[in-house]
């Protein structure tokens, strides 16, 4: 049995140049306009980069934005639940122009991009597609929202990863990577956890009940941009770590992080993170309550629903869908809505913001909820903000929450 096929069923597509290519890439880009992008498509260009999103070559055309938006498919019947595209404001810019992509933070040139078309889409449809509202204040419809008016399609050369490496070291690892380590310690089922904060108790659980019935784990982070008040990357990995080290297994789990922003498109989100996950070698991917939700935009477990609904086929990786996890203080353990027989009274639920307020008022997280090395490193984290950032965080994680 062999890992599953990159999507699409051919060979990983990595768009990052090497060697005397991307030499001459880079001294052609400079001659280039230059184009700055947002981060959520610096994500997606890197993901390009290192085939992340195989088997694209570029942002995609307005054929392709509205078939993924109405169907859930390219413009050649290739299943694709949410849109790759890249948007300016620039009048100048035309079909058959060729532009550097330089990255929102700084100068450095990401990638170039030979201009195919350049199109308008309905901002509001897309919304209601791929996130089934058009409320500004769900931070999804708010990046759509925010695009400039064209959208500008074409194949990408990919000068560079950015800083991800440089910052998170081993932990940054592409699709190629994660299947030559997968291969070298001869696993075939592999579990994806996607995450986008610490791992507490629950997320502890949903990880070791698929390590049940799977060669392994990809504990797999989110490196991108989240929405204000969560908690950053960096902190996140290691409270991971120290977590893995501690409380699993060895050989059992393989820590990694990815680069693209959160969309908080829920049940579409869900289908992507499985998507790109068979490209990382992953055979299946955890779906648990609210996955890649925001406040009360979906149900709970609408993330797993929509598996059914898609054509059978679109995508070999599989959901592992598992239900509501807690502590009960009857059961004397962790437990599932399935396997827990108790009242609510007896359960320990902690919502990210009430954690978030709990910490930056210094209080102590319950065991129950949060092992202690864990709560040790977000601890130090919130004891190291200032008084007004402290104020700041915990008021943008009930808004935002």
């Amino acid at each position: 049995m062999a890992l599953v096929n990159p999507h699409g069923g051919g060979n990983l597509k990595p768009l990052l140049l090497a060697g005397q290519a991307l030499q001459d890439e880079q001294v052609r880009a400079g001659t280039l306009p230059r184009l700055k992008v947002s981060s959520r498509e610096a994500g997606d260009i890197i993901m390009l980069g290192i085939g992340g999103f195989t088997p694209l070559n570029g942002f995609m055309t307005h054929s392709d934005w509205q078939g993924v938006c109405d169907g859930m498919k390219l413009a050649n019947g290739l299943f694709w639940p949410i849109p790759v595209t890249l948007s300016t404001d620039d009048e100048s810019i035309q079909a058959g122009s060729e532009v550097a992509l330089v990255g929102p933070d700084s100068d450095d040139i990401l990638a170039t991009l030979m201009v195919s078309e350049k199109y308008a889409i309905d901002k509001a449809h897309e919304c209601m597609q791929v996130y089934k509202t058009t409320d500004v204040a769900h931070p999804g419809v708010k990046m759509v929202m925010e695009q400039g008016r064209y959208n500008l399609a074409g194949p990408i050369k990919v000068l560079s990863t950015g800083t991800f490496k440089e910052e998170y070291g081993e932990q940054f690892m592409t699709p190629a990577e994660t299947r030559a380590l997968f291969e070298k310690k001869g696993w075939k089922r592999i579990a994806a956890f996607q995450t986008r904060n610490p791992m507490h108790r629950s997320h502890e659980y949903l990880a070791k009940i698929a390590i049940e019935t799977m060669d392994g784990v990809l504990v797999h982070s989110l490196l991108g941009a989240l929405k204000p008040g969560d908690i950053p990357a960096d902190v996140r990995s290691e409270a991971i770590r120290v977590l893995v080290e501690n409380y699993f297994a060895a050989n059992t789990v393989v820590q990694a992080g990815y680069p693209l922003d959160m969309r908080y498109a829920g049940p579409r989100e869900a289908l992507l993170h499985a998507l790109f996950r068979q490209n990382y070698g992953c055979s299946h991917l955890i779906v648990g309550r609210d996955h890649a939700g925001v406040g009360d935009y979906y149900g709970p477990f609408d993330a797993q629903k929509i598996f059914d609904d898609i054509p059978k086929g679109s995508l070999e990786t599989v959901n592992m869908n598992i239900d509501w996890t807690f502590w009960c203080n009857k059961c004397g353990g962790m437990a599932s809505q399935r396997t827990c027989p108790h009242s609510k009274d007896d359960r320990i639920l902690l919502s990210g913001t009430k954690v978030r307020s709990m910490l930056s008022e210094g209080q102590p997280l319950p065991v129950e909820f949060s092992r202690p090395e864990v709560a040790a490193v977000l601890q130090k984290y919130y004891q190291g903000l200032t008084e007004e950032e402290n104020v700041k965080v915990e008021l943008k994680g009930h808004s935002a929450a």
